[in-house]
């Protein structure tokens, strides 16, 4: 089996929202923000490697979008789903399995891109069975008003359309070496993959986690649709991670890869952070 990290590109969004009620104060010391209150955040996904199999975690945020509403979003960063694919030898037509941790836009937007002529849709991976659970399938085809405008048709549908789509129920391992666990509090049903990488476990954060520096318990994304659920399955996360010694794959940290926890008299923190490849 081999990893490798796939950056997508950066997009910045409103440090409050991102730390909820942690004050400014505090976590400006931790993730740097703008004259504008924007912190930049990374878009990084996960290509795991084996044997035949070639399976993707997440994609970003795509590019079907008109520059009105991408311009919300402040993309920046000179890496691309497909180059970046590239660079490790891949094309989208490689992947076999397409595992979606959540349907918000800047997760699965690279799921569905317009088709030649741009009259339509079609899959950006076209030979891969796609994954996501089903709680959080049915939660984004009938969003709630807080979260709708993070749910885009046009990045669901023509998955289930294409026949595709396999919707997970209960956590199990569905793919070798990959366990599906699911956590609610960001939105329901968050599939987090746990990895089994020569016998040390990688769990790919989403946004159960999305940096190093919401670690600590309370720091939970004003996104978030029930942050006391966040909380528990924060706790529940934590006792897997400290028992199996996981590596935290980061999602959206725009400094950090991947991390490492301990527990400490003041809880649960980060011991190491860095890139993938320094716990590998």
């Amino acid at each position: 089996m081999k990893l490798y990290p796939i950056e997508t590109g950066n997009l910045k969004l409103d440090g409050g929202a991102m730390f909820g009620v942690v004050p400014k104060s505090l976590w400006q010391k931790v993730y740097p923000s703008d004259e504008n209150n924007l912190c930049n955040w990374a878009m990084r996904c996960l290509l795991v490697v084996d044997g035949d199999r070639k399976i993707l975690i997440d994609n970003g945020i795509g590019n079907k979008q008109d520059e009105k509403w991408l311009s919300h979003y402040h993309l920046n960063g000179s890496a691309s789903l497909e180059s970046s694919l590239a660079e490790v030898g891949c094309s989208p037509a490689d992947i076999t399995d397409m595992v979606i941790t959540h349907m918000h836009f800047d997760h699965c937007g690279g799921s569905v891109k317009w088709n030649s002529d741009k009259t339509g849709y079609e899959l950006a991976f076209p030979n891969a069975t796609y994954w996501t659970s089903r709680q959080q399938f049915e939660w984004a085809t009938q969003p709630n008003r807080r979260e709708e405008a993070s749910y885009l048709k046009e990045n669901i549908w023509p998955i289930q359309e294409s026949g595709r789509l396999k919707l997970i129920e209960k956590e199990g391992e569905y793919i070798p070496n990959i366990v599906f666990k699911l956590f609610n509090g960001h939105t329901e049903g968050q599939l987090i993959p746990y990895i089994n990488y020569h016998g040390r476990t990688i769990a790919f954060m989403a946004d159960l986690m999305p940096s190093a520096a919401h670690i600590p318990m309370p720091w939970i994304m004003a996104y978030d649709t029930k942050p006391l659920e966040t909380l528990h399955d924060k706790e529940r996360f934590y006792q897997d991670a400290l028992a199996g010694d996981i590596i935290l794959f980061l999602e959206h940290d725009l400094y950090n890869e991947a991390c490492v926890l301990h527990e400490t008299p003041k809880g649960v923190r980060v011991q190491k952070a860095g890139k993938l490849s320094e716990f590998i």
